[in-house]
């Protein structure tokens, strides 16, 4: 299992979403964040006055998935996500130790859930008649 964590421009977060979806990943947390990189900022004149801006917004996106969704979560994310200017983001992936669904006590994959080879026979049916269901 793994944790990853994005940070993309705002004005990205659409089309970072959309990529997702067509990847098969439904799953993320997502929060407004402020950063800095490369760019370092820029200069702001607001009213005669200057001011320095650098820590600029940023959208800050949590999906923990399973193993075998890895690949594919970051490329949708990179494809969502590229502009090829400086400030496009950045993505870290980190190794998930545990995942547990309070409600049904599950741990592991199938907490994570999704359609991944990862998750239990018995998960993957229930998650298909839901979606068929639909």
């Amino acid at each position: 299992m793994k944790l990853i964590i994005a940070y993309v421009k705002p004005e990205r977060f659409k089309e970072v979403k959309k990529e997702l979806y067509k990847a098969e990943v439904f799953r993320m947390s997502v929060s407004k964040a402020r950063g800095c990189g490369e760019q370092k900022g820029f200069i702001e004149i607001l009213r005669a006055t200057t001011q320095e801006v650098n820590l600029l917004p940023k959208i800050r996106i949590e999906l923990a998935v399973n193993d075998d969704f890895a690949e594919k979560t970051i490329d949708a994310i990179i494809r969502g996500a590229r502009t090829e200017t400086m400030g496009d983001g950045k993505i870290f992936v980190l190794p998930l130790e545990e995942c547990v669904r309070i409600r049904t006590v599950e741990r592991g994959p199938d907490a994570i859930g999704g359609l991944s080879s990862q998750v239990s026979e018995k998960k993957r049916r229930e998650i298909e008649a839901r979606r068929n269901a639909a």
